[in-house]
C-alpha cells in the first residue's frame, strides 16, 4: 500500500484535488471528516469540548457550533491548543484505523486528506506528500467570497496555518524529497491538469515501490 498525505493551507483549492484523487482511484481519508464523526451528539469529544467552552458551544439541536467554536479559538492561542488536544488524539486513531482496513483491504493508494499535516502532523510516516498551493490573496478572497468570512477572521484564519513557503521547503519521507507540489493559480482547468499529473506520478512512485 502506496499512502500519500494530501494538504494545503486553507483555501488553497485542496478539497478538489481530493475529489479527483478519489474519482481517479485512490481510497481518500478525509480528516475533516473525521473530525465531524468525534464530535457527533454524545461522544466522548463533544463532551470534553463542551467542559472547556462551554455549553454555549453546543447548538439548539445538540450538535457542535463551529461557527462559535473557531471565534473562541482565533480570539485565544490557549483554546485552540485545548481544542487540538481534545479532538487529535481521537482522529489520529480513526485515521490508524482507516489504514489499517484500506491495508487489509489490499487498496493500492491511499490518500490522507490532512490540513494541519505540517502543524501538527508528521509528513514523513507516508511515502509521498502532495501540497495543493495558491497565493495568498488568492485564498483571502476565497474565503470571503466563497465562506463569507469578514477579512479579519480570513487573514486570522490563514495565520493559524504555517506559510506555504516553509511547507514547499520541507525535505524527509522516504528518499529525502520534497511535497510534490500542484499550483493552483490558475482556472479550475488548469487545476485539474495539473492534479492529474501530480496523480500520474503517485501512480508511478507506488509502481516503483512494489
Amino acid at each position: 500500500m502506496f499512502t500519500v498525505a494530501l494538504t494545503g493551507n486553507i483555501a488553497s483549492g485542496k478539497s478538489c484535488v481530493a475529489d479527483w484523487f478519489r474519482r481517479w482511484g485512490a481510497t481518500v481519508i478525509d480528516a475533516d471528516a473525521l473530525v465531524r464523526e468525534t464530535q457527533v451528539p454524545g461522544s466522548p469529544v463533544l463532551a470534553a469540548i463542551v467542559a472547556r467552552f462551554g455549553p454555549g458551544v453546543v447548538g439548539p439541536d445538540g450538535t457542535l457550533d463551529r461557527d462559535r467554536l473557531r471565534r473562541l479559538i482565533l480570539a485565544d492561542p490557549d483554546a485552540r491548543a485545548a481544542l487540538e488536544a481534545i479532538v487529535h488524539p481521537a482522529v489520529e486513531r480513526l485515521t490508524r484505523e482507516r489504514l489499517e482496513a484500506a491495508r487489509a483491504r489490499g487498496d493500492r493508494i491511499v490518500v490522507c486528506d490532512i490540513p494541519l499535516l505540517y502543524e501538527v502532523g508528521d509528513p514523513g510516516r507516508f511515502d509521498a506528500v502532495v501540497l495543493v498551493d495558491a497565493p495568498e490573496a488568492v485564498r483571502l478572497t476565497r474565503l470571503q467570497n466563497d465562506r463569507g468570512l469578514r477579512e479579519e477572521e480570513a487573514r486570522r484564519l490563514i495565520a493559524l496555518q504555517l506559510p506555504a513557503a516553509v511547507k514547499r521547503a520541507w525535505r524527509g519521507g522516504p528518499g529525502n524529497r520534497g511535497p510534490l507540489v500542484i499550483e493552483n493559480d490558475g482556472d479550475l482547468a488548469a487545476l485539474e491538469r495539473r492534479a492529474r499529473a501530480a496523480w500520474d506520478e503517485l501512480q508511478r512512485l507506488a509502481a516503483a515501490q512494489t
